[in-house]
């Protein structure tokens, strides 16, 4: 039998070479560069660099969206709007770092002069972060960006889009509801967008038992910017006027 760490190996599974004899052999193959050990090192790295970039940041809003919005769709328009509110009331602003809604809250961001985040992932169809972020991030592992934007965000207002968003909203919902992070607001923009989602939830989901009114009544919705921007300063600023520190741990 052999320990290493708190892996216990037997029988056939003790290698038959130290580690420092696999380290020295220059003969090995570099598939090792490849195995889930080594992906840990990775994954760890990227949560060094994001928590160095990030933690001087101060209070941010994380804004959700879809990347196929373009310019001129009423959805963009939000995103602008919004991020411009967002920087005016003293908040940083971050996003996933792409095209459409994303884009949209970076540049209101970027117009109302604060600091613009992007959070970017690594996929095959796309194609950077865009030109409204002024600190960008970017990860192999969704899990990781994750984290990023439930530690440094304050609340989140979400604008229409599709699996990415619905996931990145049940994300922070489910947190919330299971209080692993600090208690924060949640805002839908898009009333009728978003009409048929809360009806299911209403009619099935809650009158199953699966989920409880508190936790329908945590998501805020509306089609004002202003009101979303609102909501958000009524949860987390202090009556004094000053911006409450306090984020999820």
């Amino acid at each position: 039998m052999r320990r290493s760490g708190p892996v216990v190996l037997r029988r056939g599974s003790v290698p038959g070479t130290t580690t420092d004899q696999r380290l020295l052999d220059r003969r090995q193959p570099t598939d090792w560069l490849h195995a889930d050990p080594w992906r840990v090192m990775r994954i760890q790295s990227e949560f060094v660099e994001g928590f160095g970039a990030l933690a001087e940041l101060g209070p941010a809003i994380g804004v959700f969206g879809s990347a196929r919005s373009r310019v001129g769709d009423e959805a963009y328009a939000m995103g602008v709007e919004v991020g411009r509110l967002l920087a005016e009331a003293g908040y940083a602003v971050i996003t996933g770092g792409g095209p459409g809604t994303m884009e949209a809250a970076n540049k209101g961001a970027f117009l109302g002069g604060s600091t613009s985040v992007g959070l970017g992932i690594e996929l095959p169809f796309e194609t950077g972060l865009n030109e409204y972020v002024d600190l960008g991030v970017n990860f192999r592992y969704f899990f990781a960006r994750k984290t990023m934007f439930l530690k440094y965000s304050h609340g989140f207002i979400v604008l229409p889009g599709g699996f990415g968003t619905l996931d990145e909203l049940f994300e922070a919902v489910t947190l919330a509801q299971t209080r692993k992070v600090t208690q924060f607001p949640v805002v839908l923009m898009g009333t009728a967008y978003w009409k048929g989602l809360l009806d299911w939830l209403r009619s099935t989901v809650l009158e199953a038992g699966m989920i409880g009114e508190d936790d329908i009544d945590r998501l805020v919705v509306t089609d004002v910017p202003e009101e979303a921007v609102a909501a958000i300063r009524a949860h987390v600023d202090q009556p004094d006027g000053t911006i409450r520190a306090e984020r999820p741990e």
